[in-house]
């Protein structure tokens, strides 16, 4: 059963959403502070984390980038109703996904449902190492190597780049990206897209891959390695 980890200041909310979480087979545990919640990461053995924006010790913005220095584990921010910037930052630290307060207990657990099919292991039937020049993906190992390093990307990115490898040579819009990467209709934020690109490009760097064609959308620009010889 996967285990969520929530780091909510509100000792409120925590056996509620831990007893709804259960409906989904999904097991909540519930830090009140970054440091609690920190210790317990470090301990290991947590699939998705749950932060909220307003908190003691650190803001949850600090905390996401802590996190992000030593684990890519699907991260959820909570930020404040109808703040745009908050879901903005969020994003740039790395968040896989946003959620404004005051939420339902239905949407949250749709939204880490969401990060968490992002991390699971794809269908047998999918296809093998995606080969570029300088540039390859493994989908079945969620791996990433430029230029014959590895690559470490969060479930967003990795989802995103698949997404653009598999069609490469192909413009996706904004909305098209945006609605495969939640899995469903959503209130489409298109500045989301443009944050995980540039995330992207910066992991990818020096290779220049993701192209921009400007009204229309993303393409990756690279040619398919050669298939080797026999």
């Amino acid at each position: 059963m996967p285990r969520i980890l929530l780091i909510d200041d509100d000792t409120q909310l925590g056996a509620p959403l831990a007893s709804y979480f259960q409906r989904f087979d999904l097991t909540l545990v519930h830090a009140h502070k970054p440091s609690e919640g920190l210790e317990w990461l470090r301990r290991g053995g947590f699939d998705a984390a749950i932060l909220d924006v307003m908190l003691p010790e650190m803001d949850g913005f600090e905390l996401c980038r802590t996190i992000r220095k030593d684990s890519d584990i699907p991260i959820v921010m909570l930020t404040a109703r109808g703040d745009v910037m908050d879901r903005v930052v969020g994003l740039e630290l790395g968040a896989d996904d946003y959620l404004p307060k005051p939420f339902e207990p239905r949407e949250l657990v749709a939204r880490v449902q969401t990060v968490l099919r992002r991390r699971a292991p794809l269908a047998p039937a999918d296809p093998g190492v995606l080969a570029f020049e300088g540039l390859s993906i493994d989908p079945a190992r969620r791996q990433v190597l430029r230029q014959g390093e590895a690559v470490e990307l969060t479930g967003t990115e990795f989802e995103l780049l698949h997404l653009l490898a598999r069609e490469a040579g192909r413009v996706l819009s904004r909305d098209d990206i945006l609605n495969h990467l939640r899995g469903h209709e959503a209130e489409l934020l298109t500045r989301a897209v443009d944050i995980v690109v540039s995330r992207l490009r910066r992991k990818l760097e020096p290779l220049d891959c993701i192209k921009t064609l400007r009204n229309a959308g993303y393409s990756l620009a690279l040619r398919r390695a050669p298939s080797p010889r026999p």
